[in-house]
């Protein structure tokens, strides 16, 4: 959460509620998990830590005041450096998907091909989801492409994680691959 308050910060200095809206507009409450006390928790703590600082508050209407922030100069020069580390440097990731295939074989090749064919179907309709969820972003509100740029790469590894599943489900159906006891005739 701390990247995405950090990023909406370099366009402009906003209140958390604001930033929440920015989040869910630009579809990013699918990538980072926003609440809105988690949003507030890591607000306070950014300040804390002298990343960010009031830039003052604003008041709509009737409503009680926001406090508005913006990045401090060292907070500028920490997220910049820390960016820079995530976008250089591969993280070994630990995905639930990919520890459960550690044990592929315990299903046994019909139910491990049904799980796959229906992983495929799920990724199918979340694909086509986030495909309209793109198009709002860029064409209704008019998000620049560099601000919702993830949301490519994401498709990019959704469509390799969608090939691999129906490659797979298709050599376990066809027998290709061997299961453990099973009799292959060898």
């Amino acid at each position: 959460m701390a990247l995405a308050v950090l990023g909406l910060l370099l366009e402009r200095p906003l209140h958390p509620h604001a930033m929440a809206a920015v989040l869910r507009e630009r579809q990013l409450d699918l990538t980072f998990k926003l609440t809105t006390g988690s949003l507030y928790d890591t607000v306070r703590a950014l300040a804390r830590d002298g990343w960010i600082e009031e830039d003052g508050t604003e008041r709509v209407g009737g409503r009680p005041a926001r406090t508005v922030y913006r990045h401090t100069p060292e907070g500028r020069t920490r997220f910049t450096a820390w960016l820079d580390e995530l976008i250089r440097e591969p993280a070994r990731e630990f995905p639930k998907f990919v520890s459960a295939l550690s044990y592929l074989g315990a299903l046994g090749p019909r139910r491990a091909a049904e799980a796959l064919r229906e992983r495929a179907a799920a990724l199918e309709a979340r694909m086509a989801a986030d495909a309209d969820a793109y198009r709002a972003a860029r064409e209704e509100h008019r998000a620049p492409r560099l601000f919702v740029i993830e949301a490519e790469y994401a498709r990019a590894m959704a469509e390799a994680e969608l090939r691999w599943v129906r490659e797979t489900a298709d050599e376990i159906e066809r027998g290709a691959l061997p299961w453990p006891g099973e009799d292959t005739g060898a």
